[in-house]
């Protein structure tokens, strides 16, 4: 068998994949991002996305594509819970020594408390709450867009959208989000709903940074979006305890934003997580917690 000399996080979600390279010391070699990797994008085009962002990660670190026979591979990838998809997943064959694949809430839960138990609510693109607990694990949440990922950015995209479309009916009062929102299909409705049509989640997440801005101005509608999205949150948090997780931490892209929105209660109550989810990769992959502090 090859010899272990570098370990490698993945990272694949739904809006980006992103890879992590060290050392067998725990000493980050190169890092890389590239597009969205998740399971609903077909085990063929999400292995290539893996490989794509590892080669990535090495060429970053002035190392040969050669080296990933030589690296262990800790995998977190969104939507691979769906009955069936672990299995082919983990079936892929892939260039590295040896590999192993969770969820991207698993390896986010392994990240913010180095393997030991705790919990942790992602709101990124999506949102999933994943307990580890007693011999436990538990997943709220996280049944894909529009099923699902309240409080996620693809959530917050959609509301955008709707209050924009009533404002453009006359069903709800204009305010400068929606004006900005509509402004983007020259006020026209039919452009909206057929650019709706064919919107991924990535594509209404990426409205989620404009209603949160608008709401921190204090704009009405903005605001009414955001306040709805941290209750959703509250509610994933509140449900996460009732589990019995010890502690909880945030994560994902959106995390921080609404962060603020949430009562001092609630807040008060979350924990800040160890590491992020290429941490728990690489812990997955067989890199020791200590070594990456």
């Amino acid at each position: 068998m090859t010899a272990i000399k570098y370990y490698l996080g993945i990272d694949a979600g739904g809006s980006r994949c992103k890879a992590r390279l060290t050392g067998l010391d725990g000493a980050v070699l190169g890092e890389a991002e590239t597009g969205p990797a998740n399971a609903r994008i077909g085990l063929e085009k999400l292995k290539e996305a893996i490989v794509g962002a590892a080669e990535k990660a090495i060429a970053g670190a002035g190392l040969d594509g050669a080296i990933l026979s030589a690296t262990a591979a800790g995998l977190g990838v969104a939507g691979i819970s769906r009955p069936g998809v672990r299995q082919q997943a983990a079936a892929m064959t892939l260039p590295f020594a040896r590999s192993a694949i969770e969820t991207d809430a698993a390896i986010a839960n392994i990240g913010a408390h180095d393997g030991e138990d705790g919990a942790v609510l992602i709101l990124g693109t999506g949102s999933i709450g994943f307990i580890k607990a007693g011999g436990r694990e538990i997943t709220i949440g996280g049944y894909g867009f529009p099923i699902s990922d309240e409080g996620s950015g693809a959530a917050l995209g959609l509301s955008t959208m709707r209050h924009a479309l009533r404002a453009l009916d006359g069903r709800t009062k204009t305010t400068p989000l929606s004006a900005a929102v509509t402004e983007r299909f020259g006020h026209d409705t039919g452009r909206a709903i057929a650019w709706m049509d064919k919107a991924t989640p990535r594509d209404y997440a990426a409205f989620a940074p404009m209603v949160l801005d608008y709401a921190e101005r204090d704009d009405e509608i903005a605001r009414s979006i955001v306040e709805d999205a941290a209750k959703h949150v509250e509610r994933f948090i509140e449900t996460i305890f009732a589990k019995g997780a010890p502690r909880c931490a945030l994560a994902g892209g959106v995390a921080p934003r609404l962060a603020p929105w949430l009562r001092e209660r609630t807040a008060a109550r979350l924990c800040k997580p160890l590491g992020d989810p290429l941490d728990g990769a690489l812990i997955l992959a067989g890199l020791k917690p200590d070594r990456l502090r």
